[in-house]
């Protein structure tokens, strides 16, 4: 009994049957930022304004934090819950390019590589401003840079409202569950 335990120390000692320790890098992919905002947005403002911006012809899915999944017309209940999730896993895993939109109503549109977008009410970014202002360099993942008209992670009003409508889009890929399937 002595002689295994020695030699299971032993072997711990130098590494024999023991995981490989994650690196630092490993440990955080998909890097994620460190902002989740405070605040919640309305769900039914957000499914009114993405229904309003697709001219009321689109489903799609909304996820807990706000984020919009456009589906094809058809799917099954089922089916647009695993397509809605499918997307969000895609953009999580890969570098979430994103893609803010003015748009008419004066909201901003946060669009991504594949067929998902957040909404920033306006009214909402306005109200929490103070915590836009403070936090919105802790909506880039570690490591990460944007480049914007006014320089490296340098953002105006508009970007920091974009950062606000990707950290709610972060919040969702690491616990994604959908709230409300919205149909035309």
């Amino acid at each position: 009994m002595a002689r295994r335990s020695l030699l299971a120390g032993l072997a711990a000692l130098v590494g024999v049957g023991a995981k490989p320790a994650a690196t630092k890098e490993e440990a955080s992919f998909p890097p994620v930022p460190k902002w989740r905002p405070s605040f919640a947005q309305p769900l039914d403002q957000i499914a009114d304004r993405m229904s309003y911006y697709w001219n009321r012809t689109r489903d799609f899915a909304i996820l807990r934090h706000g984020t919009c999944v456009i589906l094809e017309p058809g799917l099954t209940d089922a089916q647009a819950y695993a397509t809605g999730l499918g997307v969000l896993s895609r953009i999580f895993n890969a570098h979430p390019d994103m893609n803010p939109t003015s748009m008419d109503d004066g909201n901003i549109l946060v669009s991504y590589n594949h067929p998902a977008a957040n909404v920033v009410l306006s009214d909402v970014a306005r109200s929490h401003w103070a915590e836009v202002e403070a936090r919105h360099l802790d909506g880039l993942a570690a490591e990460e840079v944007l480049l914007t008209p006014l320089g490296p992670n340098k953002f105006d009003d508009f970007g920091k409202q974009a950062l606000l409508g990707r950290a709610y889009m972060f919040m969702d890929a690491q616990a994604p569950e959908i709230i409300l399937l919205h149909r035309h």
